[in-house]
């Protein structure tokens, strides 16, 4: 008897063991999954990232701007072929005087928002096109542009093992408002380059490139370069992405930052 029960304890502590490790696995596998589609900006999945851009070095006295982005993500499934990843950005911003007796603002910035179309099913390429509208929401003629503008955006990414690599790109036309401001002419790009590791862990880039086509030449572009780390964790039943990036600016125009620190704390709700 003392053998056979010595057997079965042996047996179910083996097959505790072989499901704590199950487990375990599956745990991990789900953080990676979780971290892809927290790095994909077109992911059927609703998220709120909060990311948090601090400037360094603007103006003539090399002051700290900050803008916090609010940046609610939330698909619509149009039928079983097509999705719609609407993608709104709410800047809430601290901008410094940059010209003498201007003094500092602080207040919401132009809302921008994106409606990326994109195939359910896109293969080994995910893909979106769509437009994108800026709305003169802004509380201070500083904090904006005081323009309604329109354009075009478009994304791009491949998931392949570890990796998750792509860009998104779109240009703002103004169409409406202040004829007194100046117009809007406003490009952007953004590329991506995210390597998952374990346990949650990933290395990231992901530099915003802008240029204004309606600024003097020598003033029309920013071209930051530079990178950071990020983790998929919980707080209790809550899956959120934190991560933080560096970049230094390479090309700025003149009064413009000469690097960022972005934090950033996304909260995400997969199906």
């Amino acid at each position: 008897m003392k053998s056979c029960y010595g057997n079965v304890m042996l047996f179910l502590g083996c097959v505790g063991v072989v499901l704590l490790v199950d487990v375990d696995s599956a745990h991990a596998e789900n953080k990676e999954e979780l971290a892809k589609a927290a790095q994909n900006p077109i992911a059927n999945m609703i998220s709120l990232p909060l990311q948090n851009n601090t400037n360094f070095g603007v103006g003539p006295g090399d002051d700290t701007q900050n803008i916090l982005n609010i940046q609610p993500v939330y698909p619509i499934e149009l039928g079983n072929d097509w999705n719609l990843i609407t993608r709104t950005i709410a800047p809430v911003i601290y901008q410094p005087e940059i010209l003498e007796g201007t003094g500092s603002e602080f207040g919401l910035g132009d809302i921008n928002t994106t409606l990326f179309f994109s195939p359910a099913d896109a293969g080994k390429i995910t893909w979106g096109v769509g437009p994108v509208f800026s709305f003169p929401t802004a509380t201070n003629e500083v904090l904006g542009t005081d323009k309604w503008s329109a354009g075009i955006s478009g994304v791009a990414l491949t998931i392949q093992g570890p990796w998750v690599v792509g860009g998104l790109v779109n240009n703002l036309w103004s169409f409406a408002g202040d004829d007194d401001r100046t117009d809007v002419n406003q490009f952007l790009f953004q590329y991506f380059i995210n390597y998952n590791m374990a346990d949650g862990w990933y290395l990231s880039s992901a530099p915003i490139i802008t240029a204004n086509w309606e600024a003097e030449s020598g003033n029309q572009w920013t071209v930051p370069f530079g990178g950071g780390v990020g983790k998929i964790f919980n707080i209790g039943n809550q899956p959120l992405n934190a991560q933080v990036q560096a970049f230094y600016n390479v090309e700025m125009p003149d009064n413009g930052p000469d690097w960022t620190l972005r934090l950033q704390l996304q909260f995400l709700f997969p199906k």
